[in-house]
């Protein structure tokens, strides 16, 4: 491996891709480690393709059938005795980008749409969104066409607080006519 990075050779790359997938808060998948490694010069993709591939096969990862890649306890382990071997500014790169990627994966456990086709030939559409409490909204709607139901999904997941926002909005009106 020609490195022009900290990271120059393949033990240390293992190291990386464990010190990465040890902070992750679930499993991801090969594109979203590789491009967390990508914080080093030294990283090369069919080295770090064998290192992962590697890393599975001596079970510091596994590797589920949707292909998403999580650590292990053995991984872990030995995750934090050689953290401290990479360098410094390699684990201060990474731990920025991966509160960048936590984040999205946080934002997209906490915000769910989904939809299905009813007997009639409807759909009911499924929108739920989360905060670190918990629920703050669920909602079942019924489209009568598979391509609003798709419409509704995505620009719900465009702007869920706004459709929380609207809603809450239209309940809490004063001027209501209550019966």
């Amino acid at each position: 491996m020609e490195s022009h990075g900290f990271i120059h050779d393949k033990l240390e790359l293992k190291f990386l891709i464990l010190y990465i997938t040890a902070r992750l808060i679930e499993p991801v998948a090969f594109d979203v480690i590789w491009d967390l490694a990508m914080c080093d010069d030294g990283v090369d993709y069919f080295d770090f393709s064998e290192c992962l591939d590697d890393l599975v096969k001596t079970e510091h990862l596994t590797l589920s059938r949707d292909g998403l890649y999580a650590i292990t306890d053995k991984g872990l382990r030995n995750s934090q005795i050689c953290e401290s071997s990479l360098a410094y500014s390699v684990r201060l790169d990474c731990d920025k980008n991966l509160e960048v990627w936590n984040r999205k994966l946080r934002r997209k456990s906490q915000v769910r749409a989904s939809y299905e086709k009813r007997p009639n030939g409807t759909y009911t559409v499924n929108l739920s969104l989360d905060d670190d409490a918990g629920n703050i909204m669920t909602l079942k709607l019924m489209a009568i066409r598979e391509d609003m139901a798709k419409m509704l999904q995505n620009r719900f997941r465009q702007a869920p607080e706004q459709t929380y926002h609207a809603i809450m909005q239209i309940l809490l009106k004063d001027n209501q006519v209550d019966q």
